[in-house]
């Protein structure tokens, strides 16, 4: 699931540097869904990495983490469906407080005859505002670890509220359904 995590939370970040009109309070966007459902083709057990061909004949690569406990009995020919929900607010952090990195989780093992469950994670990270290049109309922005980011802005008006050094506080709540028909 990285590489569909982290290809959906970019998304969520795509849509907040696009439309962040008042940076002076907390702002939650949609949340964002995606679904994908089809056939498993191959199952590489050593790196925990399943591909799934989907109706319209494209594959799709899923990393599947350790805390998937009955990922061994997932078989080639299953029909699996995966639905990821994605909601991402941020607000503009007043000096002087504290910055934030935490992260809350909490799964489910399918209990029924097949495979699959439930996981929910939320996220939140203090970030810095470390370029705005107008001319581009984008944004970077650095947070704990190394972290770094970029984005095109939609509304260069955005901009004109930034300043490099600003902090943000981003919050991702995440939840993903994992069945296996």
């Amino acid at each position: 699931m990285k590489r569909v995590n982290a290809i959906l939370i970019a998304a969520g970040f795509v849509v907040l540097a696009l439309s962040m009109p008042s940076w002076a309070q907390t702002r939650t966007l949609p949340t964002q869904t995606v679904t994908l459902s089809g056939t498993v083709e191959t199952i590489d057990h050593a790196k925990r990495v399943v591909n799934i061909k989907t109706p319209d004949g494209k594959f799709q690569t899923i990393d599947v983490p350790p805390a998937a406990k009955r990922f061994d009995e997932l078989k080639v020919g299953d029909k699996v469906s995966i639905t990821y929900n994605n909601t991402v607010s941020a607000r503009l952090k007043p000096p002087g407080e504290a910055p934030v990195n935490t992260a809350t989780g909490t799964s489910t093992a399918g209990q029924g005859e097949r495979p699959g469950g439930t996981a929910s994670a939320e996220r939140t990270m203090t970030v810095t505002i470390s370029a705005i290049d107008k001319s581009a109309s984008s944004v970077s922005f650095t947070g704990p670890n190394g972290w770094k980011y970029e984005r095109r802005v939609v509304d260069p008006t955005v901009l004109d509220k930034l300043k490099v050094g600003d902090l943000v506080d981003i919050t991702w709540n995440t939840d993903v359904t994992v069945a296996v028909q």
